[in-house]
């Protein structure tokens, strides 16, 4: 039996030949989710940037440091070392991808088509992972799951619901580290909540 990291390898491999998404015309490369395939948490972004666009790895640029801060405080990393470059996965205790697989033209807001076109590659990736909980990173990952919420007011709680995807799931949606980077009321709030995932680890049975 093909290990989850095979299974993952021959995902990315299917969905960037055949995935649909209009943004693979303008986008330099897919990018693939990475990290820990037999981790207990996923965290899940919204479209790559321009550094992920360059370097082929979900959150390369300023958020991704902040994220690696973040993931530091409660003793968890997503790379073996830290050499301002290089992100070696081998070692990570998370895995982390995103709703939309190519960047947006000028890191816009990733369009509803977008997400749709992207949508089974994403769900797929998660069966594979089967992980206890899914941490969104911002409002466009939460809306998957949640089309009728605001961030604003489900962020830090844990939502616990049946899925027809993944039967029962537990989720996890804060603010994403690119929008709470400058604005310090959301960057506490963010820092604050982050802190919540091993207690909520520990409440999912």
């Amino acid at each position: 039996m093909k290990s989850k990291r095979e299974q993952l390898d021959i995902l990315n491999l299917y969905w960037e030949k055949n995935c649909k998404c209009e943004l693979k015309k303008t986008a330099s490369r897919a990018v693939f989710g990475d990290g820990n395939a037999e981790s207990e948490i996923v965290f899940i972004g919204e479209a790559p940037g321009k550094k992920e666009d360059e370097g082929g790895k979900p959150f390369l640029g300023a958020a991704g440091k902040f994220l690696d801060e973040m993931l530091e405080g409660i003793k968890m990393t997503r790379r073996a070392s830290v050499d301002g470059a290089r992100h070696d996965f081998a070692k990570s205790n998370i895995y982390i991808t995103n709703i939309v697989k190519y960047r947006p033209p000028n890191n816009r807001d990733p369009e509803q088509k977008e997400k749709d076109d992207c949508n089974e590659w994403l769900i797929n990736e998660l069966k594979i992972i089967s992980p206890k909980l899914i941490v969104f990173l911002g409002r466009h990952s939460m809306l998957r799951f949640f089309p009728k919420e605001k961030i604003g007011n489900i962020h830090g709680k844990l939502m616990i619901i049946n899925t027809k995807e993944f039967g029962k799931q537990a989720f996890l949606p804060l603010y994403h580290p690119a929008a709470a980077l400058y604005n310090g009321g959301m960057r506490e709030t963010l820092i604050k909540d982050f802190k919540k995932i091993p207690k909520a680890l520990e409440k999912i049975i």
